[in-house]
């Protein structure tokens, strides 16, 4: 099995609690020799502080468990790729290639926000079935036309195949801008409880963060 660098070590390290903890700590033996605490051995009460703190700092919590949520992300975009596989094959007018191309773009969006999606059965359920069902379907009875036939109008009051097909894809994009707007809601709704919770600890404190 193949190690992880030295560079990708010690920049794991630089993230972690321990050293989280030893910083804190080291940043407080700056102060004591700001003060005139430490006196001529400040780098070792500095470089001890900061070996307290990494010590006693608990070790960082492995995850090795993967949620439903990822699970089921995982899968849908395993299914948009292969699906955008599909129609680049096919050769769909700029029009339509250019729609699925900003409808993959929200799906991302939403999929790379897991646990938000699969927390609402009906907002899953919509991105799921627009990747499996919805906007396959309507590409493939698009693409099973002739490309002559689907340019062409039936009548005054009948739309072409292919104005069929982008108005399905306005439709889709639609919806899916809709779920796309409540997950980043619920984004913005933790934004602004965090804001409470600072201001609530700190908005009375004469800190300067």
């Amino acid at each position: 099995m193949a190690t992880s660098s030295p560079a990708a070590r010690v920049l794991a390290y630089a993230g972690s609690t321990k050293n989280i903890a030893g910083c804190a700590l080291a940043l407080i033996g700056v102060v004591l020799v700001f003060f005139g605490v430490a006196g001529a051995y400040w780098p070792v009460v500095v470089a001890g502080l900061y070996g307290v703190g990494a010590v006693l700092a608990p070790a960082d919590r492995v995850k090795l468990t993967i949620s439903h949520a990822e699970v089921e992300s995982r899968q849908l975009f395993a299914d948009l790729d292969t699906l955008l596989a599909r129609v680049g094959r096919n050769r769909f007018p700029d029009d339509v290639a250019t729609k699925v191309g900003e409808l993959a773009e929200v799906l991302r969006d939403i999929l790379r926000r897991a646990d938000a999606l699969t927390s609402s059965p009906d907002h899953l359920h919509i991105v799921s079935q627009t990747i499996r069902d919805y906007l396959p379907s309507s590409l493939e009875a698009y693409a099973n036309l002739p490309r002559s036939y689907a340019l062409t109008r039936r009548g005054e009051r009948q739309r072409s195949a292919h104005e069929e097909v982008l108005a399905q894809l306005d439709l889709l994009g639609a919806q899916l801008r809709k779920v796309a707007e409540s997950v980043y809601l619920g984004d913005e709704q933790a934004l602004r409880d965090q804001g409470r919770f600072l201001e609530d600890r700190f908005g009375g404190s004469d800190l300067d963060l």
